[in-house]
């Protein structure tokens, strides 16, 4: 960069044929330019400048090194510029990456529209229970729920998702409803392992009360799909994100239970690998998903 600044200067100071008007241009003293030329000069073991009482002017050698300058100048400021071009297009590509329910039956609907709105974007979702390590995966932005823990990664809150009790009404016909929190320790549960994993479900009453209520069942799985499906049959009661259980939910097969309690929600954010120097095709991805996630966003998601 040092070589860079020098090679302005000799071209500013060619141009206005003045040290000091040079040095008062780029904000420097005119001894500290005299001093960079002088340098430039023995380093290249030729005179660039004729120095008189009246100002200064190219050698033959001086005029050809200007030419050159001037060209190397160029290249310089075009190649970064590249880096800000980039960070100021909506094209290219986007890495995404969420959870296995949520790409199939959120993102992949959220991301064909996306795609149909920006033609010039290219998208790769992959779908992932485990966190990754956006730097090392190379994933531009991520959406993940549940509470942040904190980290230098840039974060923009999206909207929550809420959870809801479910069972079949078969079921409910041979077991009967529950009627409180209480009771779901009589019935089978259809237990989340990667969020209930302790077997304790927890719920807030419309009343301001909270209950927390150990549950047992015959089946686990880290797999929402698998646990609707095991509902939906009879198998037992279901702790489901409103998205994966409301189209059962529309046609029937499965009905919400407790609607005086409510289980928590997660809160749904987009996570980048920095809060600073964003590329704009990935700001125009995030702000077009915040306003995605409004009152009720679920009952527009695609079943899946």
């Amino acid at each position: 960069m040092e070589r860079i600044q020098d090679i302005k200067l000799f071209i500013r100071v060619v141009d206005l044929g003045s040290f000091s008007k040079a040095a008062v241009e780029i904000g420097i003293g005119q001894p500290a330019a005299t001093k960079q030329i002088n340098r430039m000069e023995r380093q290249l073991g030729a005179r660039l400048l004729h120095r008189t009482t009246h100002g200064v002017s190219p050698t033959e050698i001086g005029l050809l090194y200007y030419e050159k300058c001037k060209l190397i100048c160029h290249h310089a400021e075009e190649a970064a510029s590249v880096g800000t071009l980039l960070q100021t297009q909506a094209e290219g590509a986007i890495r995404i990456n969420t959870s296995v329910a949520f790409g199939r039956r959120v993102m992949a609907p959220l991301v064909m529209e996306f795609m149909r709105m920006n033609p010039q974007l290219q998208i790769e979702l992959s779908c992932d229970d485990r966190y990754v390590n956006l730097v090392e995966q190379g994933v531009d932005v991520a959406i993940r729920l549940g509470k942040l823990a904190d980290s230098s990664l840039g974060a923009a809150y999206l909207g929550l998702n809420p959870w809801v009790l479910v069972a079949s009404p078969d079921y409910l016909k041979a077991h009967g409803r529950p009627k409180t929190p209480k009771d779901l320790s009589r019935h089978q549960a259809l237990i989340y392992s990667s969020v209930q994993g302790d077997e304790r479900w927890h719920f807030a009453g419309s009343d301001g009360k909270s209950a927390s209520v150990p549950v047992q069942g015959r089946l686990r799985s880290n797999n929402l799909s698998m646990l609707l499906a095991a509902a939906r049959h009879g198998f037992g009661i279901a702790a489901l994100p409103c998205y994966v259980a409301h189209p059962s939910l529309e046609t029937k097969k499965v009905v919400s239970l407790l609607p005086e309690w409510s289980l928590p929600q997660q809160e749904v954010h987009a996570v980048f690998p920095s809060p600073r120097m964003v590329p704009a095709k990935v700001k125009l991805f995030i702000s077009w998903l915040q306003g995605q996630f409004g009152p009720q966003w679920w009952q527009t998601m695609e079943g899946g």
